[in-house]
């Protein structure tokens, strides 16, 4: 492929044919809830075959599982703010925002049934959640190199995730700037 093509292409069908079965999952879920369809059913809905499938992911678990980790990283990235307060606000206002648009309830559904799934789901979960945490390290880690004194990284997600996955898997109280705030002034100590 030459250069004017690949021009055209930005991404390539692989990066194409990963957004559209990201996007049928997210979509099943929305519509279905978890464990309410199938790689057959995901691969219809994206235009592949369930064989690519199968190919890339292994099984729906470790689909599943990129499809979260995927978005995790691209719609609440770890931020740089210069200070650990800068980069807790900012990364609470981030996952908030996440799990609080069009498809973020699905999402955070499809994170706590994974748990559910046998060994496969729960390999999937521990990989989701170690991947995340190793990002939060490095957040962490930045803060610490700045003469900072970080939590750690179980600190992060026990007192600035949890409330807000539970706020939004509940029901319960909104999302402000001053509660994402205040979690994680409470938390940068």
């Amino acid at each position: 492929m030459d250069e004017q093509e690949r021009a055209r292409r930005p991404g390539g069908r692989s990066a194409r044919v990963r957004a559209a079965v990201h996007q049928a999952v997210t979509d099943l879920v929305s519509e279905r809830g978890y464990g309410n369809f199938t790689v057959g059913e995901v691969a219809a809905r994206a235009g592949v075959a369930d064989t690519s499938l199968y190919r890339r992911w292994g099984n729906l678990q470790a689909l599943l599982s990129d499809v979260l980790l995927t978005r995790l990283n691209t719609q609440a990235p770890m931020p740089d703010t210069g200070s650990l307060a800068g980069d807790l606000r900012t990364y609470a206002t981030n996952v908030a925002r996440e799990v609080t648009g069009p498809d973020g309830l699905a999402l955070v559904r499809l994170t706590v049934a994974l748990s559910g799934e046998g060994q496969q789901g729960l390999q999937a979960r521990d990989e989701l959640l170690a991947d995340r945490r190793r990002q939060l390290q490095v957040m962490l880690d930045r803060a610490r190199d700045r003469g900072e004194e970080p939590p750690d990284a179980l600190e992060v997600l026990d007192h600035l995730l949890a409330p807000i996955y539970m706020r939004v898997l509940f029901g319960v109280g909104p999302l402000t700037p001053d509660y994402l705030n205040g979690l994680a002034d409470r938390l940068g100590r």
